[in-house]
């Protein structure tokens, strides 16, 4: 049993000082600054800044190369393309370490960063059958005390196009998934309404959420957000539904964009975005302002698809002051509340770890 701490002069986000107050590793008072219990240990944080733990809204535990041996990036021979990066991820992960080793590489990183909550998607298909969900299952369990952790079933090679995965997703709830995935219905598999078919429809038998990757750009992968936000209000879905990256968003005209948004607010559809510099990428303070849930994840750390080699949950913070309370939000609250989890307001008695207090510091860049 952790021993009882008193942790003082803690900085809040409404810039109040408290105290916290933590038994059994549980936070079970945050007060003024007052009178210190005896019995506990003190730790002054000496007004750091705390914050509730994070929320990694989108990440890949089976195919990370965290930790692994190095190998440079790949990039596309011809712009980004689904279908190359997807051939690019099979070569690597044929010669990769065991996947229990890279994914408990990759939690070990985002729990030393503060992550207390997470979804992961997991590869569901033809191609690797429930291999791969049965070893994240596993490592899941292993972690239980330390980070609660999601899993979208997730069809990486199509549903329509990759015999036999309708029936694995199926199998796949059944095995403990908790949300069902997509991936470009259009592009990939070449029918939207099928493909939207059978994701919602294994949502709707088992009663579970709903996240389809889609990378499609400009005006066809808008008209796929707005056949995933009508089959969201037809089924009445509201909250369960999230579409990640949703490229399309940051490349469409002005009139449509404000059209889908309306669409997305209305239907209770939540967009995850990554934000990636290289290409276009959802509008966040536009959405967030029509009334749409936006909500952030690293898609990935090391992988055959980005070069980045680190968490990045609270990177934007490094970047732009103003952007602070913005970016806890999405990273805290707003991607809590996106992958089903509700934090409304400030929690009380959530667990603490040490690894878990968030520092604020001043920091200084010299700019040429």
């Amino acid at each position: 049993m952790p021993a009882d701490k008193l942790f003082i002069n803690a900085r809040f986000g409404d810039g109040a000082s408290r105290d916290m107050l933590v038994r059994g590793g549980r936070i079970v008072a945050i007060e003024a600054n007052g009178e210190r219990p005896s019995g506990v240990e003190i730790v002054d944080l000496r007004n750091a800044l705390v914050v509730p733990g994070f929320v990694e809204g989108h990440i890949h535990l089976d195919t990370s190369f965290y930790g692994d041996t190095w190998r440079p990036h790949r990039p596309s021979t011809n712009g980004f393309d689904v279908h190359e990066r997807v051939a690019f991820q099979a070569e690597n992960l044929a010669a990769a370490a065991p996947m229990d080793v890279r994914a408990r590489n990759q939690l070990d990183l985002c729990i030393g960063h503060g992550t207390t909550q997470m979804r992961s998607h997991v590869m569901v298909d033809g191609s690797v059958g429930l291999k791969s969900l049965e070893t994240i299952l596993g490592v899941r369990e292993e972690y239980t005390d330390l980070i609660d952790i999601q899993l979208v079933a997730f069809p990486q090679n199509g549903i329509l196009t990759s015999p036999g995965t309708p029936q694995l997703l199926d199998e796949a709830i059944k095995l403990g998934a908790n949300a069902v995935g997509g991936l470009d219905p259009a592009s990939f598999d070449r029918d939207v309404e099928g493909h939207l078919d059978v994701v919602f429809g294994v949502a709707q038998k088992h009663g579970v959420d709903v996240d389809i990757h889609l990378h499609d750009g400009g005006m066809l992968g808008a008209f796929e957000v707005e056949q995933i936000a009508a089959r969201t209000r037809a089924l009445g879905m509201a909250g369960r539904v999230t579409v990640s990256h949703a490229y399309g968003l940051g490349d469409i005209p002005a009139d449509a964009l404000k059209k889908t948004a309306d669409s997305l607010a209305r239907s209770g559809v939540a967009i995850m975005t990554n934000a990636p510099g290289s290409r276009p990428f959802p509008p966040v303070a536009l959405l967030r302002k029509a009334g749409v849930t936006v909500f952030s994840g690293n898609d990935n750390i090391r992988d055959s698809w980005w070069p980045f080699n680190t968490d990045r949950t609270t990177a934007p913070v490094k970047r732009r002051d103003r952007a602070f309370s913005h970016v806890i939000n999405v990273s805290v609250q707003t991607s809590a509340n996106g992958r089903g989890s509700r934090i409304e307001g400030s929690r009380e008695h959530f667990l603490i770890d040490d690894t878990l207090v968030q520092v604020a510091t001043a920091t200084c860049w010299a700019v040429p």
